[in-house]
């Protein structure tokens, strides 16, 4: 969820500000852009350089940029830039401050300023914590449409043990994450994506398989999640990378290994299964490579588990899409298939059709429901085809 959102990390004087770096990798890992800004104090317990180097952005401290020239750092900007605010860690002087509006500081400044969410994580110790003003003070905060991620109960710094410890970045992240599905279309929908080829071995080093690279379940799949969904990602062989916010990636080779998955995982309230599984393959596998010794070689092959007829059968409340690659006869047959597989609706693509079909990253598709009413798409990108086909999948919903 955080792919592409600005947020502006404020990090003030507590000696949890080290963790500061935690957070900035955490939040680049999963595609955001990060801008920091601290307060002098803050500088004591971890450097500008270091942050800086991590988020790959200058770090912010004075309203003057350059005594010389009285060139100055626009608080007002930075705080139109950021889709978030967090400040982390918040001592019980910087809160007090926000409370007041005492802008004393560059980061108390722009908090003024700022017109998105802003998200507070204290640090302090135990009694500095448990005081009344202080917890007068994060209830305005919260009275105010401020966020609080509350500190954890651990060992302090100065020795004592309690509550007052800075969360956990990673818990951070997912409280940032959590917020940002709500309101989204698929919130709280567990949604299944089967993806890439499978690859049938006919001994250690060769295999049957197809031009499928994968790209556009990984596309659905990037694309449910930031519509909220709780993704799981069954992919065969691909040279893609995983799309981060994933409820759960399963890598696997073969057709048989795709479908124990999928009936691992067969408790959803969506499935789309764009893996292109092979129908067949080698009835009987050599364990060491198979030497070249005759003009011609017959291998025998055998049906593999038909896995989008097992899941309309199988099914209960789930809506299931699947696809069809054709190359003659495409709507007669999509019209079979989502028939005989008892699917809800079918995403048709045909190798006529230039720039659609595999290792492309285009397609051009017709969605089939089962009372036959289809729509077709001009050719677009596979990340937009996503898009049209979860619309479809939200209507089914």
């Amino acid at each position: 969820m955080l792919k592409g959102k600005k947020i502006l990390l404020a990090v003030t004087g507590s000696i949890a500000a080290y963790k500061a770096a935690f957070i900035i990798r955490l939040l680049k890992k999963q595609g955001a852009f990060v801008r920091v800004i601290m307060t002098k104090a803050s500088s004591d317990f971890v450097t500008p350089l270091t942050l800086s180097t991590l988020s790959k952005e200058p770090v912010l401290i004075d309203f003057l940029k350059d005594d010389q020239t009285g060139e100055w750092n626009n608080h007002v900007e930075l705080g139109l830039w950021a889709d978030i605010m967090l400040v982390a860690p918040a001592t019980a002087n910087s809160i007090s401050k926000m409370i007041s509006g005492n802008a004393d500081n560059f980061l108390i400044a722009t908090y003024l300023s700022a017109k998105c969410p802003v998200f507070v994580a204290p640090a302090m110790d135990l009694d500095m914590y448990a005081h009344g003003s202080t917890q007068d003070n994060m209830k305005t905060l919260e009275e105010r449409g401020n966020r609080i991620i509350y500190p954890e109960s651990g060992e302090l710094a100065s020795g004592l043990v309690g509550e007052g410890r800075l969360a956990e970045p990673e818990h951070i992240i997912e409280v940032l994450n959590t917020f940002l599905k709500e309101g989204l279309s698929l919130t709280g929908k567990k949604v299944l994506i089967t993806a890439g080829p499978t690859h049938e071995p006919i001994d250690p080093v060769r295999y049957i398989g197809n031009r499928s690279s994968g790209k556009m379940g990984y596309a659905l799949a990037e694309a449910a999640v930031k519509r909220g969904a709780e993704v799981t990602l069954i992919s065969g062989p691909s040279a893609l990378s995983a799309p981060s916010g994933l409820l759960k990636m399963v890598k696997v080779i073969s057709a048989k290994e795709m479908f124990e998955a999928c009936q691992s995982n067969f408790d959803q309230d969506a499935i789309i299964m764009a893996a292109a599984v092979a129908d067949y393959t080698p009835k009987e596998v050599s364990n060491i490579k198979v030497k070249k010794k005759q003009d011609d070689w017959s291998i025998e092959l055998e049906k593999t588990q038909d896995i989008l007829k097992w899941m309309g059968q199988n099914k209960t409340n789930q809506k299931l899409i699947g696809f069809a690659l054709e190359t003659n006869d495409a709507v007669a047959h999509a019209q079979g298939k989502l028939e005989k597989k008892k699917l809800d609706a079918i995403v048709l693509n045909t190798l006529e059709d230039k720039g659609a079909g595999f290792q492309t990253d285009t397609n051009k598709v017709t969605i089939i429901e089962k009372d036959n009413k289809s729509t077709s798409f001009e050719l677009k990108s596979k990340e937009k085809v996503a898009e049209d086909i979860l619309n479809k999948l939200e209507e089914l919903l």
